[in-house]
């Protein structure tokens, strides 16, 4: 078996070597489509879970909220639903289902679509996190807010909420790196990234242990990068002392 790494190097129309990996004068080159496409795997993954926190955070805590049972109902119903459906069905359906239900919606670019697919898929995960994370905080934490004169919306806000976040930072980590491996199914409605281009570079080239090493490589790299992040975010936003106690019921 032979190795050739100057595939990266080729020229994406002539197929000849070029002098830089890194197109210049406006050839392009293999290196250049996967490296580009990395880029938009990014994209879709920071801006889908932009979309699972905010909507995720809320129904994890609608979940929780007392006295509330058709909240509750709702929140739950949410979860169930899409955390049931495998994420490659739930991105046809917002490809192909959704835009026939709601013709506006026909001009939206497939990567928007991706992006609401993979968040709200994502959202059910983190909705869940997030209940567990306020049911884990003592009891207690919920009548010292109420004692203090605070709303609902207060003490969830300044009490629950802050303290549940650092409890669920580590399985947050995971759903992170998971938001960025599984944006790998977008390529199945022609979205551009980097599995997508993966693939068009092997036909291309017939050099797929290379292309696919890097692309290896490349999510190895975010991998790692998500972890590090996450972890100087736990170090810093640790509360000295904080152990989640049982008894919750918020």
């Amino acid at each position: 078996m032979s190795w050739d790494w100057q595939v990266f190097c080729q020229d994406t129309i002539t197929q000849e070597v070029a002098q830089s990996c890194f197109g210049k004068g406006g050839d392009i080159t293999y290196l250049d489509w996967l490296l580009s496409a990395w880029g938009w795997t990014v994209s879709v993954s920071l801006l889908a879970l932009a979309i699972a926190l905010v909507v995720g955070s809320l129904i994890g805590t609608l979940r929780t909220l007392p006295d509330s049972p058709w909240v509750v109902r709702l929140g739950n119903a949410w979860v169930e639903f899409f955390r049931n459906i495998p994420l490659l069905v739930h991105i046809f359906l917002w490809y192909h289902v959704i835009p026939a239900i709601f013709p506006a919606m026909k001009s939206l670019p497939g990567f928007v679509l991706v992006v609401f697919a993979l968040g709200f898929f994502t959202s059910a995960r983190i909705a869940e996190q997030v209940r567990s994370g306020i049911q884990a905080l003592p009891r207690g934490q919920r009548y010292a807010g109420m004692a203090m004169g605070f709303t609902t919306v207060q003490y969830y806000r300044y009490v629950l909420l802050p303290m549940a976040f650092r409890i669920i930072i580590p399985p947050l980590t995971s759903e992170t790196m998971n938001i960025f491996k599984n944006s790998s199914v977008a390529f199945a409605v022609s979205v551009s990234e980097l599995t997508m281009y993966a693939m068009q570079v092997q036909e291309e080239t017939s050099r797929g242990i290379e292309v696919y090493l890097l692309v290896t490589a490349l999510y190895v790299v975010s991998a790692l990068a998500i972890n590090r992040i996450m972890a100087f975010i736990e170090k810093r936003s640790r509360v000295p002392g904080m152990i989640a106690a049982g008894g919750g019921g918020h």
